[in-house]
Parts: C-alpha cells; sequence; structure tokens
C-alpha cells in the first residue's frame, strides 16, 4: 500500500554529486569541483583564491565556520546557508575533512549537499536501521544460491548464535524443526516469479518437544538492482504461537457449538463434548454424571450427598482406552467417596489439574487395576472440570494427556471450563426434556387403552408411536370397546396439532366415545353426538385455540359376531383395509363425512361383511390433509405392508402390527401414530338361539322352560337359577309393558347374555317398591344377579340385555 507521508523522500541521491572544495587555514578558497559549480553556479577560476565568507549568506559567519572547522571532531559541522552566483539563498549540509599533505601546511576539503538531500538521506538511513537492525522481527538477507547475506540482531529461538553468512539455512538450522523442503520451494517460488510471499504461516517443533510446535509468520520479498533484476531475498519473521493457540481454540469453542446439543439425549450429548475435545485438545476425556442427572430427574441443589453415586455417562472413542474398566451407565468407583476428587471439585466448584503421578497415587488407593492401566497408558497430565447448570451440579468431565510432555496449562483450564460449561447446559437440557418426555409419554400412555380387552368377537393389537418432532404429545388414539350383545366396537381418531391440548382433546373425545357407546348407538348417530360434543369444547375454549377438537377425525365401527356384520361410519377419517384370510387387502369403500366441529355435520353408515379370520386395520397417521382426510386414496405404503399373505395368516397380531410400522414413510411426518388391528371371529351358530315368545303371560313359563333346557344344553346348570330369574322378570315386563313382537335370545360368548326384545321404545326404571307392592321389583332383581345390564334402542323397539359370568373352568374362557 503507497505511503504519501514517504513521497518527500523521492529516490536517494547517487554517490557523486557532491559538492567539493579545499580551504586553507585562513579560509582561503584553493579549489572548487564540479559539483560546487552545479550547487552555487560559480566557475572555478571565479571562486580560487576568495575568501569562504564571500560563499555565506550572512558574511559574518565566516569566521564562526572557519572556526568549527578547526575545532570539530567529527565531519559533519553543521547546516549553513550559502549564496548561489544569482544572489539566492542556498540551504546545504557541510562535512569538513583535514588534510595534511606531506610538507605542506594543513587544509580542510568541504563538502556540501543541498539540505533536501541530506534530511532524504538521513531519514533513509534511519528507515534502513528501524527497519532492519532495530526491527522487532527477524530479518534475513539471502543472494540467489540461498545463502545468508545479512541478518539483524534478532535470533530465532533453537538456533545457534554464531555467524550464519555464506550458509544455507539448511546448514544452519536444527535437524527436524522445520520442514526444508518446502522452505526451500518458497524461497525458490520468490527467486522464479519476482513476487512476494506475504504472511505465509509457519509450524517447526522445539528442540525434544515433536509434540509441541511455534508458529511463525513469513514473508519473502524479492530484492531488485536498479535494473530491476532480483539480486537476493529478505526474510521478515515473527512468532504467531499465541495468537494460533488462541485461534485453535476460538476453532474448538465454535466446533463444540455446533456440535455438543444437537439431540435432546443425554448421553449422546455428553457423548458428543468427549469426541469434540479429543483429539484436539486432549488424547482421553470421560464424562461421569449423577445419578439423577442421568435419569432425567431434577439435580441436587446444595451440597452434594456423599452416597450419591456418579456414573459412566461417556467415554471417548479410542482404541487404548485406559478407563475401560468402567462401562456406560455403571458407577465410577473412583469418584465414589467423601475423599474422591470429583465430590472434591464439585463441592468447591473449581477445577483440579494434576500431574500423573499425582493421579496414579489417587487412583492406586481405589482401583488398582485401573491405575495400571492409566500408567500403561502414560498419563501425565490429568484435568477434572465439575460440571454445573444453573447453580446445581450435573456430573464432571475430564480430560487427559499422555503423548508427549505438553501438560495442560491456565489457558487450557480456561478453555476446559467454557467447553464444560456449553455442553453443561445442553446436558441440562436433555436432562429437563428427557424428563418432560417421561411425563408427556406418561400422559400420552395413560389416555390410551393400557391393554386390549379379551373377547371372543375380536382379537386386537395396537401401536403408538409418538410425534417425531420437537413434541411428544399429540392427538391420535384408538379404543376397543365391548358393546351389549357380543358385540365389540374399533374406534380411531386423531385430533390436529400437537402438545398438551391436543393429548387433553384427545383424552377428553376417548371418553365421550366410550360414555355414548353405553347407549348403544349406531355409528352414524354417535359421530352425530360426538360432533355436538366437539362443538361444545370449541365453546368453552374458543376457536383458533392450538390443540382444539375442530377438525378431529374419527371412525366408528361395530362388528357383530352373530350376523358377521361390520357397521361404520367416519368423520373425516381415512377408510379402513381389510386383509382378507385369503391374503387380498383392499380398503372399504365407506360414505364420507366433514371432519368433526365443522357445523351442521351429517354423516352416513356402511356395512361390511366380514369372514372368520378377516384382519380390519384402522390407523391414524397424519400423511391425509386434516381438512379432508376422507377424500384422500388410501396410503400404498399401509397397501405394501399388508400385501404378504403369510403375514395376514400369522396368528401374531404383534407382528403384523410390526410390519405396517415398519413400511411407514421415511422420513416419518412430524405426527404421532396410532394403529389398530383386529382379528375378526363370529360366533358359531351352537353359541346363541333365538325364540319368538307371544305376548301372553303363559309365555313366561315356557320362556323358563327353554331357558332351562338350553342351559343344560350348555352344560351351565350352575347359572339356571339366577337366568330363569332374569329371563322371567325380563319376559313378564316386556309382555306387561312392551309391545309385540317379543324376542328372547340367550348367547354364550366370554359371558352369558340373556336379551329380550321387543316393540315399544318404552324406557324401563328400577325403582324401589314398598314392602305392600305387589310388583316393581323386576329390573331391581336383574341388577342384583347381572354383571352388567341396560337397553338398547332400534328403529322400532328396545332390548334390554343382562349379562352373566361364566363359571371359572368353562371351556369358553378356558379353551384347549
Amino acid at each position: 500500500m503507497h505511503d504519501a507521508r514517504f513521497d518527500t523522500l523521492g529516490d536517494l541521491p547517487e554517490p557523486g554529486g557532491e559538492a567539493y572544495a579545499t580551504v586553507d587555514q585562513r579560509g582561503v578558497l584553493a579549489s572548487w569541483s564540479a559539483g560546487a559549480q552545479r550547487l552555487l553556479g560559480y566557475l572555478a577560476d571565479e571562486i580560487r583564491g576568495r575568501h569562504i565568507r564571500e560563499l555565506l549568506y550572512e558574511r559574518a559567519d565566516g569566521a564562526r565556520l572557519v572556526a568549527r572547522c578547526r575545532a570539530t571532531e567529527t565531519p559533519f559541522i553543521g547546516q549553513a546557508a550559502l549564496r548561489h552566483r544569482d544572489g539566492s539563498r542556498v540551504d546545504v549540509g557541510m562535512w569538513a575533512h583535514l588534510l595534511e599533505p606531506a610538507g605542506g601546511e594543513p587544509c580542510w576539503l568541504i563538502r556540501a549537499e543541498h539540505a533536501a538531500d541530506v534530511r532524504r538521506q538521513s531519514l533513509g538511513r534511519a528507515l534502513l536501521r528501524g527497519l532492519f537492525t532495530e526491527s522487532p522481527f527477524h530479518i534475513d538477507v539471502f543472494d540467489t544460491q540461498l545463502h545468508f547475506i545479512a541478518q539483524n540482531a534478532r535470533r530465532l529461538k533453537n538456533f545457534a548464535d554464531h555467524d550464519f553468512v555464506g550458509r544455507t539455512m539448511r546448514d544452519v538450522a536444527p535437524a527436524g524443526i522445520m520442514d526444508m523442503e518446502t522452505f526451500d520451494a518458497r524461497q525458490r517460488q520468490v527467486l522464479d516469479t519476482g513476487e512476494a510471499l506475504v504472511a505465509t504461516e509457519v509450524r517447526t517443533h522445539p528442540l525434544g518437544a515433536p509434540e509441541r510446535y511455534q508458529a511463525f509468520s513469513e514473508t519473502i520479498v524479492p530484492l531488485r538492482s536498479g535494473a530491476g533484476e532480483t539480486i537476493g531475498l529478505a526474510h521478515i519473521v515473527f512468532e504467531i504461537t499465541d495468537r494460533v493457540r488462541a485461534r485453535e481454540r476460538l476453532t474448538l469453542l465454535n466446533d463444540a457449538s455446533a456440535k455438543i446439543g444437537s439431540t435432546l439425549d443425554v448421553l449422546h450429548t455428553a457423548q458428543e463434548l468427549t469426541d469434540t475435545v479429543v483429539p484436539p485438545f486432549a488424547d482421553h476425556a470421560y464424562v461421569d454424571l449423577l445419578e439423577p442427572v442421568l435419569g432425567g430427574e431434577e439435580p441436587v441443589s446444595g451440597p452434594i450427598p456423599v452416597e450419591l453415586p456418579l456414573r459412566r455417562a461417556a467415554t471417548s472413542r479410542i482404541p487404548e482406552d485406559p478407563v475401560k474398566t468402567v462401562g456406560t451407565g455403571e458407577t465410577d468407583p473412583f469418584a465414589c467417596g467423601p475423599a474422591s476428587l470429583f465430590h472434591q471439585a464439585l463441592a468447591g466448584g473449581e477445577p483440579l489439574l494434576l500431574t500423573g503421578e499425582e493421579v496414579l497415587a489417587e487412583l492406586s488407593a481405589v482401583d488398582p487395576r485401573r491405575a495400571a492401566a492409566t500408567r500403561e497408558y502414560g498419563v501425565h497430565s490429568w484435568l477434572l472440570v465439575p460440571m454445573f447448570a444453573r447453580g446445581a451440579a450435573l456430573g464432571a468431565a475430564v480430560f487427559m494427556r499422555s503423548r508427549g510432555e505438553h501438560a495442560f496449562e491456565l489457558d487450557d483450564v480456561l478453555l476446559a471450563e467454557d467447553l464444560v460449561a456449553r455442553a453443561a447446559v445442553c446436558i441440562d437440557n436433555a436432562r429437563r426434556y428427557t424428563r418432560e418426555r417421561t411425563t408427556a409419554l406418561a400422559l400420552q400412555r395413560s389416555l390410551l387403552p393400557q391393554r386390549m380387552p379379551l373377547l371372543g368377537a375380536v382379537e386386537a393389537a395396537s401401536r403408538y408411536l409418538p410425534a417425531s418432532g420437537s413434541t411428544v404429545l399429540g392427538g391420535a388414539w384408538f379404543d376397543v370397546i365391548p358393546l351389549s350383545g357380543a358385540r365389540v366396537a374399533l374406534v380411531v381418531g386423531d385430533v390436529p396439532g400437537h402438545g398438551l391440548h391436543s393429548a387433553v382433546t384427545m383424552g377428553r373425545l376417548r371418553t365421550a366415545v366410550r360414555t355414548l357407546s353405553d347407549l348403544d348407538l349406531s355409528p352414524e348417530e354417535l359421530l352425530i353426538h360426538l360432533d355436538d360434543q366437539v362443538n361444545r369444547f370449541q365453546a368453552e375454549h374458543g376457536e383458533g385455540r392450538a390443540g382444539g377438537a375442530a377438525g378431529s377425525t374419527c371412525l366408528y365401527a361395530v362388528f357383530d359376531p352373530l350376523t358377521r356384520r361390520c357397521a361404520m361410519a367416519r368423520a373425516g377419517h381415512p377408510p379402513p383395509a381389510r386383509a382378507a384370510a385369503d391374503g387380498s387387502v383392499r380398503f372399504l369403500d365407506l360414505p364420507g363425512g366433514p371432519p368433526l366441529g365443522r357445523g351442521g355435520a351429517t354423516f352416513e353408515c356402511g356395512e361390511a361383511t366380514v369372514t372368520d379370520g378377516d384382519l380390519l386395520i384402522l390407523y391414524a397417521d397424519g400423511l391425509a390433509s386434516p381438512q379432508d382426510r376422507s377424500a384422500e386414496p388410501a396410503p400404498a405404503w399401509l397397501r405394501e405392508a399388508l400385501s404378504d399373505p403369510r403375514l395376514t395368516a400369522s396368528p401374531r397380531l404383534d407382528g403384523v402390527c410390526d410390519a405396517v410400522i415398519r413400511h411407514l414413510p421415511s422420513p416419518r411426518p412430524q405426527d404421532d401414530v396410532a394403529l389398530l388391528v383386529a382379528r375378526v371371529r363370529g360366533l358359531d351358530p351352537d353359541r346363541h338361539i333365538t325364540w319368538e315368545l307371544a305376548a301372553e303371560p303363559e309365555t313366561v313359563s315356557a320362556a323358563r322352560r327353554l331357558t332351562t333346557q338350553k342351559l343344560a344344553e350348555w352344560g351351565l346348570g350352575d347359572l339356571e337359577f339366577t337366568t330363569e330369574l332374569m329371563v322371567s322378570e325380563l319376559v313378564t315386563n316386556a309382555i306387561r309393558y312392551g309391545a309385540p313382537p317379543i324376542r328372547l335370545r340367550l348367547i354364550r360368548d366370554r359371558s352369558l347374555i340373556c336379551e329380550v326384545t321387543d316393540g315399544s321404545s318404552t324406557s324401563p326404571h328400577i325403582r324401589r317398591a314398598q314392602d305392600t307392592d305387589e310388583g316393581g321389583r323386576g329390573l331391581f332383581m336383574v341388577a342384583q344377579f347381572a354383571q352388567l345390564w341396560g337397553t338398547r334402542y332400534h328403529t322400532r323397539g328396545k332390548t334390554i340385555w343382562a349379562e352373566q359370568p361364566l363359571p371359572e373352568g368353562d371351556p369358553v374362557l378356558h379353551p384347549r
């Protein structure tokens, strides 16, 4: 870069342009050079014999000038003002040299230069002295054969203090401290191209310490003659080791910021810390965490209990592991006990820096085997840094150095503290996430069925996968609900959004469906009531609230094992898949319906006849648009998952669920996945029977007789009394308060079910009869003897049903 401050220097004057004159002891000029003529304009003949004072601008200064020539001990006698032949003033610098010719009187040779040239020469010499002799940098000058020509007073470390002139760098540099091939190549490059190499970073190794390095900034500049020919090289070198190490520390911190905390997993985050520091900072590292932290619990505040163990969370991945005796999750014996270095560091909050012998002395008393391994590994410097976050102790990180002799220094301790502090924040975030995730999953699981009910008509298996995004709470759900008459309801639904509101809304919807299912409503009627319930939810919380119920989807299916028909209705939900026993797979063609909470929704019911062993696959996976999932085509991944006929024929439904999960699209959508797989089977004709009864009082005794006979045929004589009593009461009420037609049906499923149907929609009520009442005790006695009982309504009429548990040892409950 050009600096205008040096423009006044111009080109330094070449030798031979000075003005010379000789003066005798009286001050008379005896000779006059051509340079003097050019300076003042006088010819030699004009000036000889004249006194020097005639050349001075102030003649009175002549005597003083002669006196200075006689008295000065140095050639320079100072500044002077001379008069040009044309009368103008000429400022010069003057030098006087004493001449003593043999046999003659002494005289002085006076040399004068224009004052501006004198200033330029003085500044040039000062500049050369400042840039070379007095420079804070080490400067070498080489000729074109790469031999030393000159060197300033600075000496590089590890170089002997002797004369380098005439020798090459290869001759004088200690062996092994630098790469001479690349150094020679840089010199040759500047000689060949004539272009300087500026600020090249060069690393050397101190003698006897090959594991350490020194860094230098090297600049090589070509030196040119007046004709522009390169005649040598100048090397300017200064040490930048501290700067390079600071840059490396900053790079390590930046890497740590980018690499540590990439996941919200405590163990993985601890492993990222050890992987980041090895090998740039340490030869080996490991992290021990307090037991509560490792389990995702709150860290201990205040003093650390002595009995609280530290467990291994991560170890650097190196083949020669000196701490291989402690596995991940295991207690570190070296970190236990009130006198352990770990508890000391956690109590004081300060790092501990020990030599190899010091740590071996501590380790030998606790774990001799590990001490031997550590000694064999050659650990010579050991650094323990306690780990804190939000004022609470999390654990500690240990760093070791074994290669070479370079121990941890104060700057290394500060760097380690910074690294551990950054990792501590990430580990604490991962710990808090683990705790919150565990709590969230527990809440999610509690809102879903804990186990599938054991039913005669349906065998079910399920899977639930939390969302893979930032939250684990979602709105997908499923249910299997036993209904009256051995029927089973299969339900799957999905609430839009994520988080606590979606999960709670899902729980409320599942509860609402279970409550509505007790009314034995048809699928389309149940969805209408559920839609009303969603509208009430929205009225409570307001439109647009995150996790609101509006836009929720639901599929409600009822399987009747007596008729082997499945009635289904859906609200914005994709239809189920049916995998037949013969290996064919198709998605049921059902009437669509809008999502819940859209206002004024109507739903239609569809039916399908199934065969024993068929699989019904209901799912909620977020793949379809939440606005209208009913319009989405059947997902290809599900069809592919079910394409193997051996899978659908397998007796294990868990294998079917696993196969479906394995075929989920990758990457999986940011939504939770609910899967319900049900294998259906009808009831054999010999396990249920229906009788048409006349609406006459005499029919009651006939109904009791038919019931007794059937129970005897089924081997259920133990239930004869209670069943005969319930049949008598229910048929009596149907004749007395109901309307024809009247039917009696017995079903032997996993319980004994007794149903009486009549053509009246009058709702029966239990009342407590008075002692003097002749009736009113029928339903009360039914309720006392039945395990469950209830009423379901039809288009015309109703059915009152009652269930009794089968006796222990019944082959239906315990098939061989």
